[in-house]
């Protein structure tokens, strides 16, 4: 699941999608306002090694499944694990809508990001844990700025989604008003993050593009997905993905280039956003059989040969 201020329950959807073929195993973050100093500091590289550390929890014979802000942490993970030969590396790795790149059709997120620099996130949206809460004096990136970044970007639409509200309710139409407040009470329960961990991120992913550039590090040794070899690889993009933007996930081919063809798929999914890349009716009817597929054909190349060709 993403740790970018929403919490593990935004993958509901996508978590029910899989349940009825699939065993399912879901990333669940803290929010940091709930963690005490005391439990010390949680960064990117702590991140990437509790990836690790499931992977090797799960015992093997896993698919990992990386939706948007983890794609990036993921493919180092897996890079890491191929390095050392690790016998507990996934069987594959797909990828959704994930900031692989974000030099490539850069969007109003990625702009932002360079125009500001890492020094004016710094001094600009991090902020202390307040009095009563239990990771009181933590430095976060807090929650409600993520969500007031998120619907500045698509004002409009969430304006007329609420005016669509009050015409459903007019109307009596009850299965619509309890599918946007379901939605809503998703969309705006946040959590805080901390600031090492949000700063980090921005600063590897957003401003240097250090893993696209060969430039990324975990506790001092270059991660090289190059070495990735045992693991298929799967990228999902959203046509009007307006947080990634297109080819910022497919980039992960270039980057893995030691995975044979055989065993890579890149899918572009018609007609949605950035959320319809994990949710709703076209990631039901369309996404989640090409995953289905891709996974189950992960260990039987000639499979997965053919589902490429598609």
């Amino acid at each position: 699941a993403p740790m970018s201020g929403h919490y593990a329950t935004l993958l509901r959807g996508t978590v029910e999608a899989f349940l009825p073929a699939h065993e399912v195993y879901i990333t669940d973050w803290a929010d940091a306002r709930m963690v005490p100093l005391s439990e010390g500091r949680f960064d990117l590289d702590d991140y990437i090694d509790y990836v690790i550390e499931m992977l090797h929890v799960l015992g093997g014979n896993t698919h990992v499944m990386a939706v948007c802000q983890p794609s990036v942490p993921v493919v180092a993970a897996v890079s890491i694990m191929e390095a050392r030969r690790d016998p507990f590396v996934p069987t594959s790795m797909t990828l959704m809508g994930g900031p692989i790149d974000t030099r490539r059709n850069p969007t109003a997120v990625n702009d932002l990001a360079q125009e500001r620099g890492i020094d004016w996130f710094r001094n600009h949206v991090i902020t202390k844990v307040p009095f009563p809460h239990p990771g009181m004096m933590r430095d976060v990136y807090p929650g409600f700025l993520q969500l007031n970044g998120f619907i500045s970007m698509n004002l409009d639409r969430h304006m007329d989604a609420h005016k669509q509200l009050f015409a459903n309710l007019v109307k009596g139409d009850g299965d619509l008003v309890d599918k946007h407040r379901d939605f809503y009470d998703e969309y705006l329960a946040v959590m805080d993050l901390s600031a090492e961990y949000y700063l980090q991120t921005v600063d590897t992913v957003f401003v240097k593009h250090s893993l696209p550039k060969g430039e990324m590090t975990h506790r001092g040794t270059r991660v090289d997905p190059s070495k990735v070899k045992r693991v298929a690889l799967m990228t999902v993009e959203g046509e009007n993905d307006d947080i990634s933007g297109l080819g910022q996930t497919e980039a992960t081919h270039g980057l893995c280039n030691s995975i044979p063809d055989h065993r890579r798929v890149h899918y572009v999914q018609k007609g949605v956003g950035h959320y319809g890349v994990f949710n709703g009716s076209r990631f039901k009817s369309e996404i989640v059989p090409r995953i289905h597929d891709f996974m189950v054909s992960a260990a039987n190349p000639s499979s997965l040969q053919a589902l490429a060709a598609e």
